[in-house]
């Protein structure tokens, strides 16, 4: 039997308070490949997702170009650096209110400690300023 994993903040005014943006180094693609993916792509990918229509990838957008893929716009990739817990309810909710309220748009991965966002690259300041101030406020009811 191996060891559980330590449990990330499921106390949403916790979690929004503690968000601590900060921006990866970097610009990000998404490219999608068939599969069995060349080895060199799997090395440089950050995030892989296995979908029907084939393997999803995000990597620097250097790397994609060296490689010849067609790539996505690029992005920037936000990391959240508090620790949510996997059964938190309404971290995601909540930014993806609040960058939609700003008009970004944002493609969340979730690690296991950290929660990710991929924003487009013109936008990748005003996201962190959205991000930093909903910490600082209580959470508003969703659009809609």
């Amino acid at each position: 039997m191996t060891d559980a994993l330590p449990h990330g903040e499921r106390d949403l005014r916790r979690l929004l308070g503690g968000l601590s943006p900060r921006r990866e180094p970097g610009d990000w693609v998404f490219a999608v490949v068939h599969e069995p993916a060349p080895e060199a792509l799997l090395r440089a990918a950050a995030i892989t997702v296995r979908e029907r229509e084939g393997l999803t990838l995000v990597l620097r957008a250097a790397d994609a170009a060296a490689a010849g893929v067609p790539a996505s716009a690029a992005h920037a990739w936000i990391t959240l650096d508090v620790h949510s817990a996997l059964d938190s309810v309404g971290l995601t909710a909540a930014i993806s209110d609040a960058l939609a309220r700003a008009g970004i748009s944002a493609n969340v991965v979730a690690g296991y400690h950290h929660d990710h966002l991929l924003v487009p690259l013109a936008r990748a300041d005003d996201a962190l300023v959205v991000l930093r101030r909903l910490g600082a406020r209580p959470p508003t009811p969703p659009l809609g």
